[in-house]
This record gives C-alpha cells, sequence and structure tokens, in this order.
C-alpha cells in the first residue's frame, strides 16, 4: 500500500493534472462545502456502502486502504522535492500509473481486502468485465463527475485515466495468491 500511495503523489507533484479521484474529490468538496478531507472520508464511506450492497469482501486491506493511504500519500509528497524540471515531472507522471498498477497488484494479490475504489473494480471484474476496463471505466466516471462538479483536470488527469487500468490488469496475476487445496 505505500507504493500504491506513493503512486498518488507521483501524480499531484509534477503538478500536470491531478487524479481522476482527486479531481472527484476537488469537485465535491467545492459543491458542497464540505473539506477535501471530509469529501475523501465520505467517499470512502459511500464506496464501503456499494461494496456492502454488492456483497465484495471487505477485509484488513480495505480498513488499511482507508486509514493509511493518504497519510502514507502526505509523507510521500513531503520527502519528493518541489519539481521545476519539466521532463523529471513528466517521467514521474509517466511512472505513476505503472506504480500505482504494481502497488494495486501487490495489495489486491496478496487477497486482504481492496480499497474502496478497488473493490468496486473487482466487483465489476467478479461480473464479467475485465478489469482494465473497470478500473478505465471507473477512472473516467470519476472525472467526468469531477469534472462537472467543478474539479480541475489536466494532461496528466486523462493519462491517468486511461492508463491505471492496463497497468493494473497487467501486474494483477503476478501477484494474485492462490488458496492452497491441500
Amino acid at each position: 500500500m505505500a507504493l500504491f500511495a506513493t503512486a498518488l503523489s507521483f501524480t499531484v507533484e509534477p503538478r500536470l493534472g491531478a487524479s481522476p479521484w482527486t479531481v472527484f474529490h476537488e469537485g465535491a468538496s467545492d459543491t458542497t462545502g464540505l473539506t477535501f478531507g471530509t469529501t475523501v472520508s465520505l467517499t470512502g464511506v459511500l464506496l464501503l456502502a456499494a461494496l456492502w450492497r454488492l456483497k465484495e469482501p471487505v477485509g484488513l486491506g480495505t480498513v488499511l486502504n482507508v486509514a493509511i493511504i493518504g497519510p502514507i500519500a502526505d509523507l510521500a509528497l513531503w520527502a519528493i522535492p518541489d519539481l521545476e524540471n519539466m521532463p523529471v515531472r513528466v517521467l514521474m507522471l509517466a511512472a505513476a500509473p505503472v506504480l500505482l498498477g504494481l502497488g494495486s497488484g501487490l495489495y489486491l494479490g496478496a487477497s486482504v481486502g481492496p480499497g474502496p475504489r478497488d473493490g468496486i473494480m473487482t466487483a465489476l471484474n467478479r461480473r464479467g468485465v475485465e478489469t482494465w476496463v473497470a478500473r478505465t471505466a471507473i477512472e473516467l466516471t470519476a472525472l467526468a463527475v469531477g469534472f462537472l462538479l467543478g474539479g480541475v483536470a489536466g494532461l496528466g488527469t486523462i493519462w491517468m485515466a486511461i492508463a491505471v487500468g492496463p497497468c493494473v490488469q497487467f501486474f494483477l496475476p503476478s501477484f494474485r495468491i492462490e488458496a492452497n487445496d491441500s
């Protein structure tokens, strides 16, 4: 999860467009008057309710995702120097979906429970939707709703929306732990 959280910070520091979910949270925060953090938390709770309604498994990873992703991302943002070099910023943003896909593959593959947003992806996957399609649809939906609510998007936002799903699809099988039948 630390890798996942660090990857999220790689979408913020380059200042080339926040992640689709950040656009959503920003737009929802502006529209409702709630703080950004409160909006993130309430979104997590609403998505957890959706997972429960879909009868999706909720585990330790689900709870840890809600509890530690934000603080670890904040720590990573604190540790990353302010970048002015455009090629480095672009490289950092280009690496973000790869690192996020790798981080997702590691913690989802361990079968400890998906985070609230990943849980929607796994719910769709259990219903026959390919992982990359589900994740891309979720990211594009978060982006569209966030943008309509007044969130600010950039080229990096579009990049994250279309690249994260294929990266998760690529890495997840490498880390999936199968139950031993013996």
